[in-house]
């Protein structure tokens, strides 16, 4: 009786092994065509773009295109201003972002919806349009000027724009989405009777919000952050904009290295740091997020 039963255990496991080995084989091929076709069509320009960054004009080896990033004046400025303008950026749709996201998790689903609908109806409109659209605003006769005036609170039209004040303010309003959808998430996500349980040991709001809904949050926020942030360093439209040539990011310079000089070695080795200093940031914060587990 036991040996028929420990046989009959037996072939269950290799019948759940084989179809698990079957399921598998089927899942790759049904996936293997989009992961090839990703992989040409982000490894083979990255490839492209490493070879380039180590050869000249003759097509010889070199390392001159990194040494002159590292060694020449001119690039370290602007890779140190992309960073700072980025962190800033960052910092600003933190602020401002999770405040809205908490609002929406916390609001009816009316009040929600309304505020879900504002916050992604930009998202949908192309950034050359909203870019334009805050241009009107901030210029020196637009509305945001006219109405400091008219209340009292500046003499004189503030210059919002080209400088990096303007591109700040574009890359905020841009970037407020990508923080604000993934913390909104992870807020909805928050069982409600934590809180309960929470306020009926006589906890406060603030105390249930800093113990219980900040560290709930902390994985979409992490998230939302290091989208921003990213995003910000590769930005090139809106700093070209309302920077008005004063402000240089990675991006603008990688574009005239191009298209004025043209210099496809100098762009192919900045796009390289870009890319590296993109992976670094990526796996800092993976592992920054598995410590975090850890102490949890």
């Amino acid at each position: 009786m036991s040996a028929a039963s420990g046989g009959t255990a037996s072939g269950n496991a290799v019948g759940l092994k084989s179809d698990a080995r079957r399921e598998g084989l089927s899942m790759l091929a049904i996936t293997l065509p989009a992961v090839l076709l990703v992989a040409l069509l982000v490894l083979l320009p990255m490839s492209w773009l490493s070879w380039l960054s180590f050869v000249d004009e003759s097509g010889a080896f070199t390392l001159e295109n990194y040494t002159r990033i590292f060694v020449s004046g001119a690039y370290i400025p602007i890779i140190i201003n992309t960073f700072i303008i980025s962190f800033v950026v960052t910092l600003l749709v933190s602020v401002l972002g999770y405040p809205i996201a908490y609002l929406m998790a916390q609001s009816s689903p009316r009040v929600t919806s309304f505020l879900l609908t504002a916050v992604l109806l930009p998202y949908w409109t192309p950034v050359l349009v909203r870019t334009y659209g805050w241009m009107a605003i901030l210029q020196r006769n637009g509305p945001l000027n006219e109405a400091l005036l008219a209340l009292g609170v500046v003499n004189a039209p503030v210059q919002f724009l080209y400088q990096t004040s303007g591109a700040v303010i574009g890359m905020t309003q841009i970037m407020l989405p990508y923080l604000i959808i993934p913390v909104y998430i992870a807020l909805r996500g928050v069982d409600k009777d934590y809180l309960r349980a929470a306020a009926g040991l006589g906890a406060s709001p603030t105390v249930a919000f800093i113990r219980i809904y900040l560290p709930l949050s902390l994985p979409g926020f992490a998230a939302g952050v290091l989208l921003v942030f990213i995003l910000s360093i590769g930005f090139y439209v809106v700093p070209a904009l309302m920077g008005g040539g004063r402000v240089t990011m990675i991006a603008m310079r990688i574009e005239r290295s191009v298209m004025v000089f043209p210099n496809w070695g100098a762009a192919s080795a900045l796009a390289i740091v870009l890319l590296v200093a993109t992976l670094v940031l990526l796996a800092i914060s993976v592992k920054l997020a598995r410590l975090g587990g850890n102490l949890r």
